[in-house]
């Protein structure tokens, strides 16, 4: 049910359990992002799949990620049944109707939707860094490797580059400390080690080409309904940094590529990041402030953020202070921390006089919700306590059939499905050690330091000789004194010279004995 730019929530109700008035959430202000909380089991999935739905009919494309499989449904026509049925007529939503919407699958994996990519130069130093759990020293130095790629023409794309260039960086530490600040080897090793980790939890599949195109995340259909995208994160919901990481630099692509549009009648795109307190468990202060930026700013772009998560203290004040749309579910106050996390709850909300907001949020039903939205000039509404709607669409997952017919009439069908491999950090690096074994064996006089016999980047200059007591690496490192054949010529060099010499001396001492 859509009412002159706007999209029905449900009903909010009276002390006595009759019907109100519907409540709605303004198109106009969707891009002041939102915030859907509430304890396991009281229905935000559902709340996140009517909203989905509702923008999706009004023409605004939406992404989502899929935790369990459920919202999987949204793309399937939902089933008549007695209950969905009662709510409809209790919140009195007579155009309800049962129906399917057009969606896009994706998945890291490529299992259960169109495999997704970005390269690790889009991913950057900060968030390759969090992934890591990097120490502010290794920050330092992916952010050192990241310019020495960049000056020396070097693309970073899946994590052999990356691994290729920290050896790179490692073998090389003492020039390029002189020049961009000192690059310990035991950071380098433990960024290596951190890639070796990254590997074995599957983040391979996630670095590589192609990458995806924000613009694939902003369809619509030829009837004008937004494509609902909504990425399989039930296995990848193993590794929790990886699937924060992914979702917050999906949202700064958006935030960096999207032109500014001030306030649109309605969204370009709506964001819901479910499980929002990954994000910020013990997130570094300097990723805290990027979201915040991205969330404040991301509204003029035309993109609405909605944090989906179980308590309201998982997000930061400074990030909570700027979601204007709030859907309360249930919350327990079971422990001191809970009980504070009611109380936060209800002081966020524009209080209503006939009941207290506080002792509603611990009273309320599955499917039922705090609703405050916001209206006129921006300002939020009256708390009310809403019967949620029932979705359209099917509650639950559907089948693995249905999902393959969906992925294969997908308008990005074979777009992201096989990998391509060009030349990068690991193939250019890999040829200048080979150029530099090569020269070697072509001259064997020459000093293996010479300009034609290291691996080098633009603005290096001649590297001071090191002593052959140094070279315990020499055989992988480029800084060999002497080949095998020459240790050997030397020396039986030494050994008849030595014999030679012993002979002369016998001789003369020889003919002073006669």
């Amino acid at each position: 049910m859509m009412d002159e730019g706007k999209l029905f929530l449900g009903g909010s109700r009276k002390p006595d359990d009759s019907f109100s008035k519907p409540e709605y959430l303004h198109l106009a202000f969707a891009n002041r992002h939102g915030l859907i909380t509430g304890a396991t089991g009281t229905g935000k999935t559902v709340t996140l799949q009517i909203l989905a739905e509702s923008f999706s009919s009004a023409g605004v494309p939406v992404f989502c990620s899929d935790i369990k499989g459920d919202l999987s449904g949204i793309a399937a026509r939902g089933e008549e049944k007695d209950f969905l049925l009662k709510r409809a007529e209790q919140i009195q939503f007579s155009e309800y109707d049962f129906d399917a919407f057009p969606t896009i699958f994706l998945d890291l994996y490529g299992e259960k939707g169109h495999r997704v990519r970005t390269t690790v130069a889009e991913m950057g130093p900060l968030l390759l860094a969090r992934l890591m759990d990097a120490t502010d020293a290794q920050e330092g130095v992916l952010n050192i490797a990241f310019k020495i790629a960049d000056e020396g023409g070097m693309a970073l794309l899946d994590l052999k580059d990356l691994q290729a260039l920290l050896n790179y960086v490692g073998e090389h530490a003492s020039e390029i400390s002189s020049r961009y600040g000192f690059v310990s080897k035991a950071s380098v090793g433990s960024l290596q080690r951190g890639l070796l980790v990254l590997e074995q939890q599957g983040a391979a599949h996630f670095f590589g080409e192609p990458a995806l195109e924000i613009s694939d995340l902003m369809r619509t259909t030829q009837d004008g309904r937004g494509m609902i995208t909504v990425l399989a994160a039930d296995r990848l919901m193993n590794n929790p940094r990886l699937y924060a990481t992914f979702l917050l630099w999906l949202l700064s692509e958006l935030f960096e590529e999207l032109p500014e549009v001030g306030d649109p009648e309605k969204p370009k795109l709506v964001f819901f990041f479910d499980e929002a307190h990954l994000l910020f468990n013990e997130a570094p202060k300097v990723l805290v402030e990027r979201v915040e930026q991205v969330v404040r700013l991301i509204r003029s772009k035309g993109v609405g953020v909605y944090f989906v998560t179980q308590n309201p203290l998982d997000v930061p004040e400074t990030v909570l202070a700027q979601l204007g749309n709030r859907v309360q579910h249930a919350l327990r106050a079971y422990t001191p921390r809970e009980q504070k996390a009611v109380k936060t709850a209800a002081e966020t909300f524009r209080a209503n006089p006939d009941f207290d907001t506080g002792e509603a949020i611990t009273a309320l039903g599955t499917g039922e919700a705090l609703v405050s939205t916001l209206e006129g000039k921006g300002a939020p509404s009256v708390v009310e306590r809403t019967l949620i709607r029932p979705p359209s669409s099917r509650i639950g997952p559907i089948t693995d059939a249905e999902r393959q017919q969906i992925i294969e009439v997908s308008p990005i069908a074979g777009r992201y499905d096989r990998d391509v491999d060009r030349e990068s950090a690991y193939e250019i690096l890999m040829a200048r050690a080979a150029k530099a074994t090569a020269a070697k064996q072509e001259n064997e006089e020459e000093p293996a330091d010479s300009a034609a016999g290291r691996w080098s980047l633009p603005g290096f200059g001649d590297e001071p000789e090191e002593k052959p007591t140094r070279s315990r690496s020499a055989g992988r490192s480029g800084y060999q004194r002497e080949t095998v054949v020459e240790a050997a010529m030397k020396s039986a060099a030494r050994s008849v010279a030595n014999s030679l010499g012993r002979a002369i001396v016998r001789g003369i001492l020889g003919s002073l004995k006669r």
